[in-house]
This record gives C-alpha cells, sequence and structure tokens, in this order.
C-alpha cells in the first residue's frame, strides 16, 4: 500500500462535525456513553435527566453545550424544553423511561397506563415536537429491547411494547421525512439501571451472559453508543430496528 492510501486510511473526520445532538435520558448509562461518543465525533450535546446533581457531572464529564433538568414523561416539561431550545438541532436520542415488569392482571388501570405511556407516547410526542426543531436529514432514535420477545406471564407490558414499537417507528419516518426515525432494541446492557433492576442479582447474570453468549462478554453502554452515532451519520437509515445484544435473544 502506498504512503499516500496509507494516510488517506488512518485520516478520520468527525462524523458529527458542527451538529447537535440531544439525548433526553442523558446523565447515566447508554444516554451518557452516546453523549461521550457524539462528543468524540465532533458534535455540540444537549443533555436532559431528572435528577438536577447527576445531569451536572454528566455535563462536566462531556461538556455539554446546555442541560435541561425535567421528568421526560410529562408532556408539558417536554414541549417547554423543545420550544426552548435556541437552534435548530441535527439529532434527538431518547433512553428515558425503564422497564415496566409484573403480571398484567395485577396492574390497576393507572399502573398500566403509565407502564404504555413511558415506551409508546414518549416517541410520539418527542416526533410531534421534533417538527420545526430537527433539520432535514437529521433523526430521532429511540430506545426499545430483544429481550421481551419471548413472551412470559411475569414481563407484563413489555412484550405488547416490544412488538409495538418497531411499527410505530417504521410509521414515524414515514409521517416525519426527511427526518429519519430509527430504533436500538438492546437486550442486558451493563448499566446502573440493569444495576438497580437486578440487585444482588448482577453479578450472576453477568457470569451468565459470559459463559452463555455467542460474542463471549457482556454488552455495555460504549456498544450501543457505537451503533447509535453510526445510525445518526448515516443518511440511509430510517424505519427500521437494529438488535444490540450480543446473541442474547437467541439462547434458550
Amino acid at each position: 500500500m502506498s504512503t499516500a492510501a496509507s494516510a488517506s486510511l488512518s485520516h478520520h473526520d468527525p462524523a458529527l462535525l458542527g451538529q447537535t445532538v440531544v439525548i433526553i435520558g442523558g446523565s447515566a448509562g447508554i444516554g451518557l456513553a452516546t453523549a461521550r461518543q457524539a462528543r468524540a465525533e465532533g458534535a455540540d450535546v444537549i443533555l436532559t435527566g431528572r435528577d438536577p446533581d447527576r445531569l451536572r457531572s454528566a455535563a462536566a464529564d462531556v461538556d455539554a453545550l446546555s442541560t435541561a433538568a425535567f421528568d421526560a414523561n410529562d408532556p408539558g416539561s417536554l414541549k417547554r424544553f423543545f420550544q426552548g431550545l435556541p437552534e435548530l438541532i441535527d439529532h434527538v436520542m431518547v433512553t428515558a423511561g425503564r422497564p415496566s415488569y409484573g403480571r398484567l392482571l395485577d396492574m390497576d388501570s393507572d399502573q398500566a397506563r403509565r407502564a404504555l405511556s413511558d415506551h409508546m407516547l414518549l416517541p410520539l410526542d418527542v416526533a410531534r415536537h421534533a417538527v420545526g426543531r430537527v433539520r432535514p436529514g437529521g433523526s430521532l432514535l429511540h430506545m426499545g429491547g430483544t429481550g421481551a420477545r419471548r413472551i412470559r406471564p411475569d414481563l407484563g407490558s413489555a412484550p405488547a411494547v416490544t412488538a409495538a414499537l418497531p411499527a410505530l417507528t417504521a410509521s414515524l419516518a414515514l409521517e416525519l421525512a426527511p427526518i429519519r426515525v430509527n430504533l436500538i432494541a438492546a437486550g442486558f446492557v451493563d448499566t446502573p439501571l440493569s444495576a438497580g433492576l437486578l440487585g444482588e442479582g448482577l453479578d450472576d447474570r453477568r457470569e451468565e451472559l459470559r459463559a452463555t453468549l455467542p460474542i463471549g462478554r457482556v454488552v455495555g453502554p460504549a456498544d450501543v453508543a457505537a451503533l447509535a452515532v453510526h445510525i445518526m451519520t448515516n443518511t440511509a437509515l430510517t424505519g427500521a430496528t437494529y438488535d444490540i445484544d450480543g446473541g442474547q435473544q437467541f439462547l434458550g
């Protein structure tokens, strides 16, 4: 290989240089990892989260352009956030929320509405507010999962949400075009959220996955962040769901 060809291959222009990425739920885990990756690719980042202290720490970590502390599942707060953005933005990633488990018939009506709202209405609300705020060719990116594709009674509303999110994503991609809309479906990711859900069972789950996953290791936030940034930068991608679980869904 010639010296000129080697130099060309080694040169890498930041893929998000001059762009602005908003991460809703960006104070920890996958959201914070994506903020780091986006910054490494030249983007300015705006972070939101519920916890002001954790948000300040995350903002200092990535030198965020700005932050906003609010509950993304509160429609009024979400609307005010988007209306208050001073400039057009390029990408929005939503990692806010947590899975809701438990038998469906054990949920009262309010619990069932919250479980569905947190995962189905939030993408729709973000899409509404993105119109006129996200540049044409920019993107919306939401988080889903692969774990609930195998239905069990204890998973509650999660299988229904898991099945519906790809269709919602595709529909929004058509309605919002030329803004692109995509979905990442993750399995177990080693994040503070996973630690909170599993508690003392976290280490056992890690060991089980290391022993059984085809990739031989546990998926981490940086793995998901790398996929997220690729989806942001590849302008041919819209209306699709991208699995990242190290092969977890294929295990019995």
